[in-house]
């Protein structure tokens, strides 16, 4: 299965594998490559260089947390720089918001009677960034909801009675970090945007995105539509940006597996030649 898959996640954020597990299971698969795009930080890049041969490109990166009108945006960052201070410091108050986020969405949970706990949920994050996935899984434990995906569709989702707005950058902001950082900026599953309430991200957002620097639109995400696929790419068209696609693997906390999308090498290479400088 050649290809490069440009979204997963490890255990260094929201996914139920270590990072080491995932470039095992690529070059299994006989990938070209992988990002490892975990959320807000780079910490598992130096995890899966060392694991790998000479068989399985490593693309450092992460999914960079941005937000419009209390609906997450997200903005896949590739070869940015961990060093950089400006992106470095807002990775850091978004690990902390993360946390904050954790303890008010449990706060809430508990009045409406679901006796999730706080320990269980850091517990399953094991030191990495809390996300909403460790706080699903602990709540399907207490057996109140039968799967992490109810807790999402029924409590998590944008608007959802347990969901809190996440505080982060606007998504032009997002780029100009991720850019000032030396990286490409791609943004990611835009059809996802809005998923409960209805709203769909406005073009004019996107075009402001690519006004200041994003090169590339994650059209060929698993989980859009048939019509988001071929919106997505007619925009891209338009606007000079280049199309990827990447599972957005998480191991077993999604239904998708690495390499469920993958992106050509001639994509790649686009991405590569927009690197700063």
């Amino acid at each position: 299965m050649p290809g490069y898959d440009l979204h997963t996640h490890s255990t260094a954020s929201d996914g139920t594998t270590s990072v080491t597990d995932n470039v095992a299971h690529a070059r299994a698969l006989g990938l070209d490559g992988i990002a490892v795009t975990d959320h807000d930080t780079m910490a598992a890049v130096d995890e899966a260089r060392a694991a790998t041969g000479d068989d399985l490109e490593i693309i450092p990166g992460t999914e960079f947390s941005a937000e419009l009108a209390a609906s997450s945006v997200h903005v896949l960052g590739y070869w940015t720089d961990p060093r950089d201070r400006a992106l470095a410091a807002e990775m850091d108050r978004l690990r902390n918001e993360r946390l904050r986020r954790a303890q008010d969405i449990v706060a809430k949970f508990h009045g409406l009677d679901v006796p999730v706990s706080m320990d269980r949920v850091l517990e399953l994050a094991g030191g990495a960034p809390v996300g909403r996935p460790h706080i699903a899984q602990a709540v399907v434990e207490t057996g109140a909801v039968a799967t992490t995906q109810e807790v999402f569709d029924d409590y998590l989702a944008d608007g959802g009675p347990a969901n809190v707005a996440k505080h982060a950058v606007h998504p032009v902001r997002a780029v100009e970090l991720l850019i000032g950082a030396g990286g490409v900026a791609v943004l990611a599953h835009p059809g996802l945007f809005g998923s409960r309430t209805g709203e769909v991200m406005d073009d004019e957002v996107i075009e402001a995105m690519a006004a200041a620097g994003m090169v590339g639109i994650e059209a060929d995400h698993p989980d859009h539509t048939d019509e988001q696929r071929r919106t997505y790419n007619d925009l891209a068209v338009a606007l000079g940006l280049v199309v990827t696609a990447g599972s957005d693997y998480h191991g077993d906390a999604k239904e998708q597996d690495l390499g469920d999308a993958t992106s050509p090498a001639a994509a790649v290479e686009a991405l590569r030649d927009c690197r700063p400088g």
